[in-house]
């Protein structure tokens, strides 16, 4: 069972950046397309962003375009996610996941971390 975990959420002030870390424990880390998604209090779970196994493609979603930046570093076997240019619609909990696939849809990640809060205040 590969675990994932995530660090380096908390409070920021609005227009602040915060940078999200996951330490996945996989062995073979550099075959797993990783993801990040997030999910706001009674809301569904939403797709962030995704990078490709190998770094080479990220995809991102529409409302964090330009703000938000995922990279990996397969030797240390971790992921991030830089976020710039907070906003108070950016909080929720950020989970990392990695799968087989790169998708934008949670169903086809099959690893998932415990989630790291982000809270943007005004």
């Amino acid at each position: 069972q590969v675990q994932l975990e995530e660090t380096g959420g908390g409070l920021v002030q609005a227009g602040g950046s915060l940078r999200l870390s996951c330490a996945s424990s996989a062995r073979a880390f550099h075959n797993y397309h990783m993801a990040w998604f997030r999910q706001a209090p009674g809301k569904e779970r939403e797709f962030v962003g995704v990078i490709s196994a190998y770094g080479g493609s990220t995809r991102y979603e529409d409302s964090v375009q330009g703000r938000f930046t995922i990279s990996r570093d397969n030797d240390k076997k971790m992921v991030y996610l830089q976020m710039n240019s907070l906003n108070p619609e950016d909080t929720a909990v950020y989970y990392c996941a990695g799968g087989a696939v790169m998708s934008t849809g949670p169903r086809e990640y099959s690893n998932w971390g415990q989630g790291t809060q982000v809270t943007v205040s005004s």
